[in-house]
């Protein structure tokens, strides 16, 4: 199944909490420009942000969610400042602050 491409890799599921990444946020990002150029410059510069642990292309407004973590609030606002707003072609971030995990990560309902 790896060699087919089915089984693409395997982790290790953390709890956050337990390794310091207390706060969590989820960002839905408009780009300004949805060219295939300025699409694939942000694709690009999103996996290098280690705080990024998700990120989705979706239909409409906005183009994008990013699942977040850090440490604190004052983390996440020094990352969202200094590191999100520059990311190419971005418009507008708009975040909201996650409250309890419900359903955390998990396998395929296969």
């Amino acid at each position: 199944m790896e060699d087919a491409g089915i089984i693409t890799g395997y982790r290790a599921v953390v709890e956050p909490s337990a390794v310091g990444l207390g706060f969590a946020a989820v960002i839905f990002v408009t780009l300004a420009k949805t060219d295939s150029e300025s699409v694939a410059a942000f694709e690009k510069a999103v996996p290098r942000l280690p705080e990024v642990v998700q990120a989705v292309r979706l239909f409409g407004d906005p183009d994008f969610m990013l699942h977040v973590v850090t440490v604190d609030l004052p983390a996440f606002q020094q990352f969202y400042d200094e590191r999100l707003s520059k990311l190419p072609s971005v418009q507008r971030l708009t975040s909201t602050l996650v409250m309890k995990t419900v359903v955390p990560s998990r396998s395929l309902p296969l």
